[in-house]
């Protein structure tokens, strides 16, 4: 609780307090009206002041405005009927500002949930000096190549590559995930993280407002420009909502006792004026106009704790529709990295025969040599390697310790007269053949792994009523189908340029059933910027996508896991129920005790009930979608 929100509260108890303690004291005519002139001043003069200020702008028709009309009338009836019944006037304002308070409370908890992504980028930035001490600089003066030092304790202010050091890091302002990550010189260090243990010497990729940390900041300050339809409607609804029973008030104090009048009979003036009165507490739209875009800004809070980063409420309130997702292959459901998962040799055993490829390949930069020297990294050994010839499109020979060993495809093995076969126990992968002095002696598969919660990821989806699941990949239809047969993925196209990918998504969104059937994309490379743009939702993989990946999508998923798909799902879904609810509820109140109050049935307190009453069960009831915990 904040100390404006402290205040609040002391001014709440403190006119609670004064209220009843006069509703039991003897007093009577002026001072009575003055005492409870104060509490209302008290309790009422923020809201005297805006309705001023509006008046002041020429905008009028507000809450604060009918909140003063009606309860100024109904001091004025009180003074008019002599030492009538003030409490229902500070009534209204206190019950107000308990509901304001509660708004306070919820949008200040919310904030918190983002405010910690707000602290993700440090002040400075260490630069070691020649005489060994650091000196803290502005991370925009760093330029690219610099190496700034990371003590322990510190976040990494700019994103780049370990050079000196290695320890874990911490990285949940980022994915939403508690465990730390260890890291090594090398690996890549993402701005925002916080450095638990070491020192790290880090040399800089990316100046400072291109880095994760600064991007990050940026989507979240844009998401509240982003309003969602059902947002932009409250805000059209309450411009002709409030003037409409401002006017219908109007007419209820007036006409009434001009038809009595007419008639010959008693106009009551005083039923009618106390009856409007209630008419305009009662129409006040404070729950509609606050619990949506407070339900929203829940949901985007919630989302980014969990690692979800939501550039707007629209986008969350779209995203809650999604009936096809479509998937790219390499680096969004695999890897993107490929590994040696089978060894088949027809010669020799597996060791000696990754052996003898690994040696091949060590001068090659293609990433199945990169493989192999992974799965085989002793190359510091006493073999021999010498003549080595590479073979665009077909592989690579050369002697090792005087034998000769040719690694690479079919074509290479057909080329030295080696008879060869294709690998039946592995399909989908790539097969690197080996033969020995012209003598075939087995291969190996290499392939591009998948992402270990890719499987569960897709079986979430199917749980909470993603329709269809779909994959794009650039791959061969082998190695395609191997993935999505893995996954159980419902299908899936292959061989796929960028402009191919733009195209088959045109074309699933023309088989879409109806309109509000969404289709999100999810993507990572570069080349998936046209498609993230193109679907309905485009969905990233933020901590290594690319930049215009990042750029194109709707949402991004700040750890690259797939499963946190189903998350946004599920909080979009929760968050779409809960401003269902809240609309509903507050509708049918407002009119029940409109239709009450304009036959006299309501009195000012059921008014109060139908306004600050509904206010605060519908922000109660939007804070639960700040407090939703994803199941799985």
């Amino acid at each position: 609780m904040n100390a404006k929100q402290k205040k609040n509260l002391i001014r709440i108890l403190s006119a609670s307090f004064f209220v009843i303690l006069f509703h039991f004291l003897p007093i009577v005519g002026v001072p009575r009206f003055v005492l409870y002139m104060a509490v209302y001043l008290l309790i009422g003069n923020d809201i005297l002041r805006k309705a001023f200020h509006g008046i002041k702008n020429r905008q009028p028709l507000d809450e604060c405005l009918l909140m003063v009309v009606a309860t100024l009338g109904a001091i004025a009836l009180a003074v008019y009927q002599k030492n009538g019944d003030y409490t229902e006037a500070i009534a209204v304002m206190l019950f107000y500002q308990i509901g304001e308070w509660f708004q306070s409370y919820a949008v200040g908890k919310s904030r918190r949930n983002i405010s910690e992504l707000m602290d993700i980028a440090p002040d400075y930035a260490n630069i070691e000096e020649v005489n060994g001490q650091l000196s803290q600089v502005d991370p925009d003066d760093v330029e690219i190549g610099t190496i700034i030092v990371v003590q322990p304790g510190e976040r990494i202010p700019i994103d780049g590559i370990i050079r000196e050091g290695s320890g874990s890091l911490d990285t949940a302002a980022l994915t939403g995930e508690s465990a730390p990550r260890n890291v090594t010189a090398g690996d890549e260090a993402l701005s925002g993280c916080i450095n638990l243990t070491s020192v790290l010497r880090i040399e800089t990729t990316k100046e400072f407002g291109e880095s994760t940390a600064s991007r990050i900041l940026e989507l979240i300050e844009d998401a509240s420009s982003r309003k969602s339809k059902s947002e932009n409607f409250i805000t059209k609804f309450a411009r002709v909502y409030t003037p409409a029973v401002v006017g219908s008030a109007a007419a209820l104090a007036v006409l009434p006792p001009l038809i009595l009048l007419l008639m010959g009979r008693a106009p009551m003036w005083g039923t009618w004026i106390y009856r409007a009165l209630t008419f305009l507490v009662i129409s006040c739209p404070c729950a509609l106009v606050v619990s949506i875009p407070l339900s929203f800004f829940a949901g985007i809070g919630c989302a980014s704790r969990n690692g979800v980063l939501v550039k707007g409420s629209n986008y969350l309130e779209v995203l809650s529709d999604t009936r096809t997702v479509v998937f790219d292959k390499t680096g969004t459901l695999t890897k993107g990295v490929f590994e040696v998962t089978a060894i088949h040799p027809d010669m020799l055993d597996e060791h000696e025969l990754l052996h003898l490829a690994a040696h091949v390949e060590r001068y090659s930069l293609h990433p199945i040599a990169v493989s192999l020297r992974a799965a085989y990294p002793d190359e510091a050994d006493d073999c021999s390697v010498e003549s080595v010839e590479e073979i665009a499109g077909h592989g690579i020979i050369a002697k090792v310790n005087g034998d000769t060993v040719a690694a690479g495809n079919g074509k290479l093995m057909d080329r030295i007269g080696a008879e060869w076969h294709e690998c039946h126990r592995h399909p989908g992968g790539t097969v690197l053949h080996i033969a020995i002095n012209g003598v075939y002696a087995g291969h190996i598969v290499i392939s591009d792994v998948v992402k270990p919660n890719s499987r569960e990821a897709i079986a979430e989806l199917k749980k909470h009523g993603v329709e269809k699941t779909v994959m794009l990949t650039g791959d061969s239809r082998d190695a395609a189908e191997a993935v999505a047969s893995q996954l159980s993925i419902d299908s899936v196209y292959a061989s796929l340029l960028p402009g191919d990918k733009v195209s088959k998504v045109e074309e699933l969104l023309g088989q879409k059933k109806n309109d509000k059937d969404v289709l999100a994309f999810v993507g990572d490379g570069i080349n998936d910027a046209p498609v993230l743009s193109r679907a309905d939702i485009g969905i990233a993989m933020g901590a290594l996508g690319s930049d215009a990946a990042i750029e194109a999508a709707d949402i991004v998923l700040m750890d690259d896991d797939p499963l946190k798909i189903s998350t946004a799902l599920q909080i979009s879904r929760k968050c779409l129920r809960i401003v269902k609810e809240n609309t509903w509820f507050a509708i049918c109140v407002k009119l029940g005790c409109l239709a009450l109050g304009a036959f006299g049935v309501a009195n000012m307190w059921a008014a109060i009930f139908a306004d600050v009453g509904v206010l605060v069960l519908a922000v109660l009831n939007a804070m639960r979608c700040m407090f939703y915990r994803v199941r799985r």
